[in-house]
């Protein structure tokens, strides 16, 4: 028995809105333990949502569609739904009477159109909507299949949700298992090689382990399917004990930490403080710092110093330096990460200089190449020179650069 999720909307189609409907029911599935192996997105035509239901069918014995519950003439899900089991529709006076209360209590008056929203299959249970105007159904319009109708509003979904389908899932058998997963976190090295380490443990069949990689972030997602929460951490614990152990320092985290996060714990355990002196990021990494609570702890401000002018006056960068070995240089990243600890009076200051591109590279200086400069409590100063290419654009070179000087960081910490 598998479930699949179907969303209905041509605004899905075009972009305009995110679908941030299918990412919260497949995290749900997940926790009832409920498998789930296809979704679809669908526009508002009742010709392709039949064709996508035709399929659908044939291989899920439960459907969760999203959208197209509205009053207007593209609002079709329920009598497509409908049309599709040959089904009648009919209205039902308690669903439109609380639609009308709903406007009434808003101070609004019902248009006619809302009349559509209470007309549902036969034989289909209401799926109430306790804060929206468009109800949802539960229908078997056979034995082996189920079908639960949501409206696009996330909110309205979510709730109706939690408050009907999961308590409605579990009396019919489903979810008698669950998922659990737990994602860790890992920088400096490539998907590729760490896959390859780790290669004995991906064929495993539970718990399984699936590697993923974004802006340089590579990612393994342990997840367990067990009777309990409880019982799938004690089956991922050895797993993730045994890959941290084979990543060692790549490691830096699982599930919500982010790099910034967690060198925000770092400082905070040992009592230090950050300043950071940004060129080609402009305000990025200050950025990823302050997102964090309570951050104000520890970071103590930035200077976003594109032109060479505010390097001198506000940072001490060297006119010569400059000059000599040019604004994205080792020397120069060196000089911006001393210069902004020294002027915040912090433990610790991080420079980033690079070219971001599209344009400014030379055949010496491609668009990529980016240098970070790490000043410690001790008086040491480093850079580190990474090379990022001119092929992923200029928010890669960016996001990337943050990442690096934010794990140059954390591994200065660790120690």
């Amino acid at each position: 028995m598998s479930a699949e999720l179907i969303c209905v909307g041509t605004e899905l189609l075009l972009g305009d809105i995110l679908n941030t409907n299918a990412q919260y029911i497949a995290q749900q599935l997940a926790r009832l333990g409920i498998p789930h192996f296809y979704q679809s997105v669908v526009g508002d035509n009742p010709d392709r949502i039949k064709r996508v239901v035709r399929t659908a069918i044939e291989r899920s014995n439960l459907l969760i569609f999203t959208g197209g519950l509205g009053p207007t003439p593209d609002d079709l899900t329920i009598e497509t739904l409908a049309s599709f089991f040959n089904t009648e529709l009919e209205e039902r006076p308690e669903v439109l009477r609380d639609i009308q209360q709903k406007f009434e209590r808003r101070g609004r008056t019902m248009s006619p159109s809302n009349r559509k929203q209470a007309r549902f299959p036969r034989g289909a249970n209401v799926l109430p909507n306790p804060i929206g105007s468009a109800p949802g159904i539960i229908w078997q319009p056979r034995p082996d299949l189920t079908i639960l109708t949501f409206p696009g509003v996330p909110a309205e979904m979510q709730r109706m949700w939690q408050d009907t389908a999961v308590p409605y899932l579990k009396r019919q058998g489903w979810g008698k298992e669950l998922f659990y997963s737990r994602l860790l976190k890992f920088w400096g090295i490539p998907e590729s090689e760490l896959a390859e380490k780790v290669s004995h443990l991906l064929n495993s069949a539970n718990p399984t382990v699936a590697p993923y990689a974004n802006y340089g972030e590579v990612k393994l997602r342990i997840s367990a399917r067990a009777a309990s929460e409880a019982d799938a951490r004690t089956s991922i614990d050895p797993v993730a004990q045994q890959i941290q152990e084979i990543a060692g320092l790549h490691y830096y985290g699982c599930d919500r930490d982010t790099l910034a996060s967690v060198v925000g714990q770092l400082l905070q355990t040992r009592g230090e403080t950050l300043a950071v002196a940004e060129s080609c990021t402009g305000g990025s990494l200050g950025k990823a710092l302050t997102e964090i609570p309570g951050s104000s702890v520890y970071f103590w401000g930035g200077v976003i110093a594109y032109d060479n002018r505010i390097k001198e006056e506000l940072l001490g960068v060297n006119v010569e330096d400059l000059a000599t070995y040019g604004a994205v240089s080792a020397t120069v990243a060196k000089q911006m990460a001393s210069g902004v600890r020294d002027r915040a009076r912090t433990n610790w200051g991080l420079g980033i200089t690079g070219i971001a591109g599209p344009g400014g590279g030379t055949p010496e200086k491609p668009v990529g190449l980016v240098y970070i400069g790490l000043a410690s409590p001790d008086g040491t100063v480093e850079s580190f020179e990474y090379r990022l290419g001119d092929t992923r654009g200029r928010d890669w070179v960016r996001r990337v650069s943050v990442s690096h000087a934010l794990d140059r960081l954390r591994r200065a910490l660790r120690f």
